[in-house]
This record gives C-alpha cells, structure tokens and sequence, in this order.
C-alpha cells in the first residue's frame, strides 16, 4: 500500500509541473493548463478517498485518534 501512495503523490507531483510548464509556455489560449490542473485535483482525490479507505479498513492505524 505504501508504494501505491507514494506513486500516487508523485503523480501529482508530475501533473503540478505540468500545469506550471503549460502555464509558462503556452501563450496561446490552450487549455493544458486547465487539464494538467484537473487532473492533480482529480488524483488529489483520489489519494484521500483512498487514504480514508485504507484506514477504515485497518490496514494501517493513526494516533491521532487513539
């Protein structure tokens, strides 16, 4: 589970340069932009669904709460 994190936070990383590479580069009305940010949202989500998943089935425990 944790190598599914981990590349998951690189993802994200990824698509963040991304969005920043096609903000700076693209002069034009292109959307990539606005794609590569969709998707770091997208995934953002993802991440926390799954994060929340994992620990409500146990798999991992947090102590915050204990």
């Amino acid at each position: 589970m944790r190598w599914v994190v981990i590349a998951m936070l690189i993802a994200i990383a990824v698509t963040l340069g991304t969005g920043m590479v096609a903000l700076v580069k693209d002069k034009s009305n292109s959307d990539r932009t606005v794609r590569a940010l969709t998707w770091r949202i997208g995934l953002s989500l993802l991440l926390f669904c799954l994060i929340l998943l994992i620990y409500r089935m146990g798999w991992v425990s947090g102590h915050l709460f204990h």
